[in-house]
Order: structure tokens, then sequence, then C-alpha cells
């Protein structure tokens, strides 16, 4: 009996064991968490970095760009998801630039899963991206936002001074954009 009890303790502690080994650590960040502190390097085209509200070179944080709500689109130039989607964001872009009520509250910035800054700027001249397109060549921030598929989508609602703040997490391209558009106003709520 004794045994038996042992064996089915033992065969437990497995179970659990590869059960936390194996998951996945990190999920996406979800509507109303704190978006992962990330290091992204700056974009280095003068445009970019005026849209941005930032200047010189480095690394920035997602919290010190200028602007009420942010769309982080995680984005492959290998992902053909992501190459039929770029006239959708393009137009998305203008949609948001040509309105002044909106112009300088919505921003959109791209980061390349995996790829290097060529692979960024070859994207970014081949489908004539308007908005700023920065690497992730080592997946670093990738991981740090739960390894998503592409394209995928987060809004974050930034505060001044606090963190920002997760409103809108999805995969997936928008075949709508003037409703996603309207889910970011709101739910962001950008005034």
């Amino acid at each position: 009996m004794r045994k038996r009890r042992l064996l089915v303790v033992f065969v437990v502690w497995i179970f659990a064991f590869s059960a936390t080994a194996f998951a996945s650590p990190l999920q996406p960040p979800q509507p109303g968490q704190l978006l992962p502190d990330l290091k992204l390097p700056k974009p280095p085209e003068r445009r970019d970095l005026q849209y941005l509200g930032l200047s010189g070179s480095g690394t920035f944080s997602v919290d010190q760009v200028k602007t009420q709500a942010l769309i982080v689109q995680i984005f492959s130039m290998y992902c053909p998801y992501c190459q039929k989607d770029a006239p959708n964001m393009n137009r998305f872009f203008d949609l948001i630039e040509n309105n002044p009520a909106l112009k300088g509250k919505i921003k959109i910035l791209g980061v390349g899963a995996g790829n290097s800054m060529f692979e960024v700027n070859t994207f970014k001249k081949k489908y004539k991206v308007p908005f700023p397109l920065v690497p992730d060549a080592d997946f670093s921030i990738h991981k740090k936002i739960g390894e998503v598929r592409t394209p995928y989508f987060i809004v974050v609602k930034l505060n001044g001074s606090q963190k920002a703040e997760v409103v809108y997490s999805r995969l997936g391209a928008h075949e709508n954009i003037e409703a996603f558009l309207a889910d970011v106003v709101k739910l962001a709520n950008v005034q």
C-alpha cells in the first residue's frame, strides 16, 4: 500500500513538473496589464524619430513616445500575412494622420520579430510603410511579449509619467480598419 501511494505521489509530481517545465512562461500582454519594459532601438531616420517625439540614438521605452495611444505591431518581413496587411496598415496610418482630431494622439510602431535592420528597411521600402519600424533581430522584445505569432497588435494607453497600460491585444490583421480605429479611440480614451 505504501509503495502504491509513493508511486502515485511520484507520478503526480512528474506530471506537475513537466506541465510547468514545458509551458510557455509568458503570455501576450492582456488589457488591464502594464506593457513589459521594452528597450527598443531608436529608428535611424530623423522623420521617424520626430513622429515618435524622440531624438538622438540608442534605445527608448514605449512610455517615452509622445502620444496618448501607441499601436505596437509585431510583424516579420517573412510573414505572408504581414505582407498582405501592409497596404491596409498604410491606409490605417493615413486615416489617423489625415484626421486633425487624431493626428499626434495615436501613433503606430512596427517591431520586426527576428528581423535585422536590413530586413526591416527592406520591408519598409518594398511596402512603402510610412510609420517607424524597428528591428528585434535577437527576438528579445518578442520573448518579453509572449512569443506571439505575426501580425500581432498591442495598443497601449500612455498616461504621461505612468507606465504604458495595455488596452488591446490581438493576433491577426484587421479587415475593417475604421472599426479598429474606433476601438483604439474608445479603449485608449483618446481625446
